[in-house]
């Protein structure tokens, strides 16, 4: 699981390297290589971390639309244009997992972008954190319980 710890955290700094240089498209590939990383890092990094990074990173950005809305969907009192970017690229990431990667439990991907607020973010950025996406969670759960519509249902 360390290794999926680390992969959250390259991905986290890799959006906001993205965020910071523009949000160039196609996706830079010095971001995608880790080259920005220091040698040590790098030499560090092992093949499944940078594998989930990539995923991480390329899937959150592939989905930014949809993701931002997402977002300012579940900001409370708050303008999406005023989010330290550290906190952006944390709930990009985070609201990615939980809306595309449904296969993993949500109450991890939560637990780990609280960890990581507090490693790299503001003293209160957690506390900012877990509310959005604990209510971007909700709103998951909600529609996936609520009944499809089915036409071909009517009548039975």
């Amino acid at each position: 699981m360390a290794s999926r710890r680390k992969g959250r955290i390259l991905a986290f700094q890799a959006l906001y390297s993205w965020e910071a240089a523009g949000r160039e498209l196609p996706i830079p590939e010095d971001l995608l290589s880790f080259s920005w990383l220091e040698p040590e890092k790098q030499a560090a990094m092992d093949g499944e971390s940078a594998a989930f990074s990539r995923l991480l990173m390329t899937g959150a950005i592939e989905h930014i639309a949809d993701v931002d809305a997402m977002i300012k969907r579940h900001l409370k009192n708050w303008d999406f244009s005023r989010l330290a970017r550290v906190d952006l690229a944390l709930l990009r990431l985070s609201a990615y997992t939980l809306m595309y990667q449904r296969d993993l439990s949500p109450s991890i991907v939560i637990d780990e972008a609280i960890g990581i607020s507090r490693e790299f973010g503001s003293a209160e950025s957690f506390r900012f954190i877990n509310g959005v996406l604990d209510s971007i969670r909700k709103t998951l759960e909600a529609s996936k319980a609520a009944p499809a519509d089915d036409p071909g249902a009517a009548g039975v």
